[in-house]
């Protein structure tokens, strides 16, 4: 073998021998990014779902039941009102409280908003008042972040729709509404690689779970607990 054959020959197994690293430095970083990936994207996602079941809940204290529809949600955030109870004064004021039971006991059938007008002339007071103010007010009005347009899309997705429903059926013979919004991994993790998104599907599947994200559920009572609690 002349000195130029042997040459090829190194030169092409190193080359083998690169492409081999490269490949098993591959197959282990994929997985590595995908579920870095799938962590930030979920966290996105549960967030979103945080805030349509906050709705939802405010959305049934009005209205008495859940909805499906997110147009409603929308309406119902953007120009209704909803009841809040607001705290006066502190319990651990014990000049106020003594002053309130005195007040209670000179007249019982006295109200909240009558007390809100003592307490606003200056008399010491504690006391609880039901005010009716403006869901947008009420809900996320801390939140910089929050968009009630988005509220009806998977992130990430290409704006595919959350799967929203909402029933009203007897659980232990009493009629109880009851919603559920989910976000499938499919679309959620769109992009990214689907051999390893149909892996985890498979391994959710086999366990008997939902091959996403949900929050609520309509067959199964859960208090409006999310799957990833």
């Amino acid at each position: 073998m002349n000195r130029v054959v042997k040459t090829i020959i190194n030169i092409a197994l190193l080359l083998v021998i690169v492409g081999l690293v490269f490949a098993i430095v591959k197959s282990i970083q994929e997985p590595v990014e995908f579920n870095k990936q799938k962590a930030a994207r979920e966290a996105v996602a549960i967030q979103r779902l945080k805030d349509i079941r906050t709705l939802e809940v405010a959305y049934k204290s009005v209205h008495g039941k859940f909805t499906a529809d997110f147009d409603s949600l929308a309406l119902f955030y953007n120009n209704e009102n909803m009841d809040v109870i607001m705290q006066v004064g502190s319990n651990d004021d014990s000049a106020a409280v003594a002053n309130t039971e005195n007040l209670k006991k000179k007249n019982r059938k006295i109200t909240s908003q009558q007390m809100y007008e003592l307490y606003k002339k200056g008399e010491n007071l504690v006391f609880s008042i039901k005010n009716s103010i403006p869901v947008k007010d009420t809900l996320f009005s801390n939140r910089t972040d929050f968009n009630i347009d988005s509220l009806r899309y998977i992130p990430f997705s290409g704006k595919q729709k959350v799967e929203m429903d909402a029933i009203v059926k007897p659980v232990s013979g009493v009629d109880v509404s009851l919603f559920e919004a989910k976000m499938p991994y499919k679309a959620l993790l769109k992009g990214l690689d689907n051999q390893l998104r149909i892996n985890i599907d498979a391994d959710r599947e086999a366990a008997g779970l939902y091959k996403g994200l949900q929050v609520g559920s309509v067959t199964a009572p859960n208090n409006n607990a999310g799957n990833w609690e």
